[in-house]
């Protein structure tokens, strides 16, 4: 029985960054093996143990065939007999699909290390094409090491996408890659990729119609300008075109999470507002605030404005987010006491409270 080192640790290792979890290959032994060290089995599908001191994941050498459609379809196979190099073949990347033996010694039987060293993601075999996934995770290490794609496998990925296989990816998968692509260094890569493969409006075909023509430049350089954005920003500016129907189509369809979900409608539906706040008079401003709930949220206010920024940096557009007159104003019409009002008025007060920020808020202006 040998334990490898596998996968990701490895990789990171020559890349000198942080490990931050190891996976482990065992090769030659049986689960009863495995269960009389004192591994627990947590593998329903293919025996996969946790170490009983460190907790880290140990799974059996196997193999695995194609049975089905999508990326479900498989049957495993793990017995002694299977070899490291076999299962290493079974592996997405070559950059994945290296170890590392318990006395240090690399084992790179498909050319991980040269292609990590030439910045290139490249297959494997050619049953990478049997798991659609994959054509998501190319685009995500794609944004987290800015490598290229190898021609072959930027043909194979086209070919996956031609025979349906991206039509199998469920809501759910399709949003855990895109949010994991988004924040990762280069966003842009991620939706490059995606294009480039054909993916993109098959599995966002909502973002898909904004690609068409100069749309992708335009959309790529947004996602080049937000990079010191959040992911919710970014998914925001990923979406920037969308009418807000749009928008809440595609995040119900792919199950986005709330706070990225209200962000996109919000800056579809403001964003021309924010962006030109430097020509509005009090009223329209206060109007803008009250519309993106400034007041009781002002980090919505500011994720709006960094959508902005992102919006105005990839058109080339010189003119900046007003910024300081947008704050002024929320500020100024927060010094309106709302409780004061309400005591003095009989009427409406709500039309009150907003007369009297409008009021303070083209004081403010007025004074500056």
């Amino acid at each position: 029985m040998k334990t490898y080192a596998v996968g990701g640790s490895v990789r990171d290792e020559l890349l000198g960054l942080p490990v931050v979890d190891r996976d482990w290959v065992v090769v030659g032994a049986t689960p009863e093996a495995m269960a009389n060290l004192g591994f627990r089995p947590v593998g329903s599908d293919f025996p996969v143990f946790l170490h009983p001191e460190t907790h880290e994941e140990y799974a059996l050498a196997r193999t695995e065939r194609k049975t089905g459609p999508g990326y479900k379809g498989f049957s495993f196979h793990a017995a002694p007999d299977v070899t490291l190099e076999e299962d290493l073949r079974r592996r997405d990347l070559t950059i994945n699909a290296m170890a590392r033996a318990e006395d240090g010694t690399l084992v790179d039987p498909y050319g991980g290390k040269a292609d990590l060293e030439r910045g290139v993601l490249r297959h494997v075999s050619e049953a990478f094409a049997e798991d659609p996934v994959r054509i998501l995770r190319v685009a995500r290490f794609a944004a987290r090491f800015g490598f290229d794609v190898a021609p072959e496998t930027m043909a194979l990925l086209r070919g996956m996408v031609e025979a349906g296989e991206a039509d199998h990816l469920v809501p759910e998968r399709v949003w855990q890659e895109l949010a994991r692509g988004l924040g990762e260094p280069k966003p842009a890569r991620f939706v490059s990729v995606l294009a480039q493969s054909g993916a993109l409006g098959r599995v966002l075909p909502e973002i898909g119609t904004l690609a068409d023509g100069a749309g992708l430049a335009l959309m790529l350089a947004r996602l080049d300008a937000a990079t010191a954005f959040t992911t919710p920003v970014r998914f925001a500016v990923l979406t920037v075109g969308l009418s807000p129907e749009a928008v809440r189509h595609l995040c119900e369809r792919v199950n986005a999470p709330g706070e990225c979900r209200d962000l996109a409608e919000l800056a579809a539906r403001e964003r021309a507002a924010a962006e030109g706040a430097g020509a509005l008079a009090a009223e329209s401003l206060l109007s803008l605030l009250e519309r993106t709930d400034a007041f009781r949220r002002p980090e919505r206010l500011e994720h709006l404005l960094q959508v902005c920024e992102s919006d105005l940096c990839a058109r080339g557009i010189a003119r900046r987010v007003p910024r300081e007159r947008i704050e002024r104003a929320r500020k100024a019409a927060l010094e309106i006491d709302a409780a004061a009002v309400a005591r003095e008025h009989s009427g409406s007060v709500p039309a009150a409270i907003h007369a009297a920020r409008a009021a303070r808020i083209a004081e403010r202006l007025a004074a500056t």
